[in-house]
């Protein structure tokens, strides 16, 4: 039976985040314009790590806020963390790495870890005292993840690790790494292995920093592996089950990647609205030329459809966390990401073309944030392979 009245209007909390994450919201939005926006363009144009935004970030304790608090994290549900990063990523896609990548290099470790690697590595994330990348992809496995070369070999209490990892996120600057490797090359993805290796462990090394399109600011670099002799119990589960936690951590955090696809289409969205509206062409503003509004409109309905197939997503994720069931999040978190980037690509092209020759420009951000949103639709899974993913996991 119906209710009426504006009581159970508010509470009826279908369809839309909880007081307490647009509060987070406000407070993440604010945060983000006074103390990482301003650097964004330098940030950019330098190529460098956005060392301004992780000091921020943690200084608020928002670089990793999905770490449970047993670890002395804030235990943030995931679609916090969604909020966090698209929050981040509206103004700076690069400093949105430092949140997004601190889970996908850590999820690993909440998920198949023991107590003790727990313990040792999650309360230092939390504390802002390290961060983790995750090295799955390799010089000849990206897609394929499961035709990795890199190695583990057991030698007594020890694991001795050689290989490639490329294209690592934060790489050099990260303390801890999930490193995926094959202990027993006869049984493919179910002879692989997941191992915490330290920055400062004996043998590994970084290649130089990736020549990149967009989020020049996050480092992209390989990591070398050379005979790096670690003890067994950093090991996260059993041997051979490091492909299935990896999977299992990708189903998780591709829906962050959707998140920062997100805040880079409503970063490119707010900036043209507010140039349209005050761009005069033919005696009046540009944006109220019909051809232009139809314009806005089409990029403010596909980002709030991406916003809502997100949430939808992480709402699962953390209904899974909880030990949830039968939530389909296999395809629910390849539809968002997949989505929700192909969405911002097509939202800040469509900025760089309202703000026409301006828009093409580095004296204006949209350009930053067209090459930024390109990556969304590559990394954590190319769209190509997302839909396949979504063909084979038809709710």
């Amino acid at each position: 039976m119906a209710s009426s009245g504006k009581s159970a209007a508010a509470d009826f909390g279908l369809y839309r985040p909880s007081e307490e994450h647009d509060m987070l919201r406000d407070s993440v939005r604010a945060l983000s314009e006074a103390k990482i926006a301003p650097f964004a363009t330098e940030v950019d144009e330098e190529a460098r790590f956005p060392q301004e935004a992780r000091d921020a970030l943690e200084s608020n304790d928002l670089h990793a806020v999905h770490v449970p608090e047993a670890y002395g994290g804030a235990g943030a549900d995931a679609l916090a963390t969604v909020i966090v990063i698209e929050e981040v990523a509206r103004v700076c896609a690069s400093s949105s790495l430092i949140p997004a990548v601190n889970k996908l290099g850590s999820l690993p470790v909440i998920l198949s870890g023991s107590e003790e690697l727990k313990k040792r590595y999650l309360s230092p994330l939390a504390a802002g005292e390290a961060m983790f990348s995750y090295c799955l992809s390799e010089p000849d496995a990206g897609s394929d993840a499961g035709g990795m070369k890199t190695k583990a070999v057991r030698d007594g209490d020890h694991y001795v690790l050689n290989g490639v990892k490329r294209w690592i996120t934060n790489a050099g600057v990260s303390d801890y790494y999930t490193v995926m490797a094959v202990t027993d090359p006869d049984k493919r993805t179910k002879g692989i292995s997941a191992f915490v290796v330290e920055k400062d462990d004996e043998g590994v090394s970084f290649g130089a920093p990736e020549k990149k399109l967009g989020i020049k600011g996050s480092p992209t670099r390989e990591v070398y592996l050379d005979n790096v002799r670690i003890p067994a119990d950093r090991m996260l589960g059993e041997e051979g089950t490091g492909f299935a936690t990896a999977m299992l951590t990708l189903d998780h955090t591709r829906i962050t990647i959707a998140a920062q696809a997100l805040g880079i289409a409503q970063g490119a969205l707010d900036y043209a609205k507010g140039y349209v509206a005050e761009r005069k062409q033919f005696g009046k503003p540009v944006g109220d030329f019909q051809g232009v509004q139809f314009m806005l409109a089409d990029m403010a309905m596909k980002l709030e459809a991406a916003r809502q197939l997100t949430y939808a997503a992480a709402a699962k994720s953390e209904r899974i966390a909880l030990g949830g069931e039968g939530e389909d999040l296999t395809f629910f978190g390849a539809a968002a990401k997949c989505y929700a980037s192909d969405a911002a690509m097509e939202i800040t092209t469509d900025a760089v073309q309202l703000l026409g020759g301006y828009g093409y420009t580095r004296d204006y951000p949209v350009e930053r944030m067209m090459r930024d949103a390109k990556i969304t639709q590559i990394y954590e899974g190319t769209n190509q392979v997302q839909r396949i993913v979504m063909a084979r996991n038809l709710p």
